[in-house]
């Protein structure tokens, strides 16, 4: 009777799964819950056209204050407004981008309380694509749209010697900064599988590492200027890519092709949080209810 009702697969099907792995199928699945979520978000263009606006605005006024502060100051730590601006805009955008792919991250302690993470679970889509696809926000384009304008406005204005590793080293800055952004939310969400109520520590190292980002590195204290570069690396984010464009000394001293090494801090940073994130789900015991 059940083989009746359900077709089972033919070993080319089989094949096919086997092949692709579990990270295409996670792709494809986070890919399926994000396209719900904009159909839904679609349904009131208006609505979202407001809060698109709206998230632009507010994340602009933290560019704003900087501006004030340069209607009295010519310059902040030896960096001029548009220089400050280079910072302000690469980080932007590539928080924006994490942020609009795993931002609801740090709901995790929230799900591992309440035990809405169990439905996750059966369900045949890896966890890791159901928490951050779940509730996806289109609306924090805004936050990455107005991070783009600034930074083409800084590139506008800055008296860069524009050559072929210097173009290339844009794009790259913001794109491994959204991946290394991408591992700390990754990280952060393992964290609170054991600590349970740590969403506000999670956002110490994301929100707060993406303002901390926005001023340049000579106004922090060298032993805080380590800890970035060296533990959690959110230095490659745009500092040291930064100031190779630049061509500004690197204030720990890395050599200028340090800025190259941006891809590859962003894949050492997902290692280690990927293994945590699936420790954590093996160690999940669910609530008990």
């Amino acid at each position: 009777m059940v083989e009746t009702l359900v077709r089972r697969p033919g070993p080319a099907e089989r094949e096919d799964v086997r092949l692709r792995g579990p990270l295409l199928e996670g792709l494809r699945g986070y890919g399926l819950i994000v396209a719900m979520w904009v159909r839904s978000t679609m349904t009131y263009r208006a609505s979202f056209l407001l809060a698109t606006f709206g998230n632009a605005a507010i994340t602009l006024l933290d560019f704003a204050g900087i501006y004030v502060m340069f209607r009295h100051v010519d310059r902040l730590g030896g960096f001029s407004l548009p220089e400050i601006a280079l910072l302000y805009g690469s980080c932007s955008a590539s928080f924006g981008l994490a942020d609009l792919l795993l931002g609801n991250m740090d709901r995790m302690g929230q799900r591992v309380r309440d035990g809405s993470l169990d439905t996750m679970l059966v369900r045949p889509v890896p966890v890791l694509a159901q928490v951050a696809a779940d509730r996806f926000a289109l609306r924090r384009l805004g936050r990455v749209t107005q991070g783009l304008v600034v930074l083409g406005w800084s590139l506008v204005v800055l008296d860069v010697d524009w050559t072929l590793w210097r173009v290339l080293l844009v794009p790259v800055m913001v794109l491994s900064g959204a991946a290394i952004f991408a591992a700390v939310f990754v990280a952060g969400g393992a964290f609170q599988f054991v600590a349970g109520d740590a969403a506000e520590v999670q956002n110490s190292f994301t929100y707060g590492g993406a303002t901390m980002l926005q001023y340049p590195p000579t106004v922090f204290a060298r032993e805080l200027l380590r800890g970035v570069t060296f533990v959690v690396p959110l230095a490659f984010v745009n500092w040291v890519p930064a100031l190779a464009l630049l061509g500004r000394p690197e204030p720990l001293g890395l050599p200028g092709w340090a800025a190259a090494l941006s891809p590859l801090v962003a894949f050492v940073v997902s290692v280690p949080a990927a293994l945590a994130w699936r420790a954590g789900v093996r160690c999940y015991r669910s609530t008990g209810s």
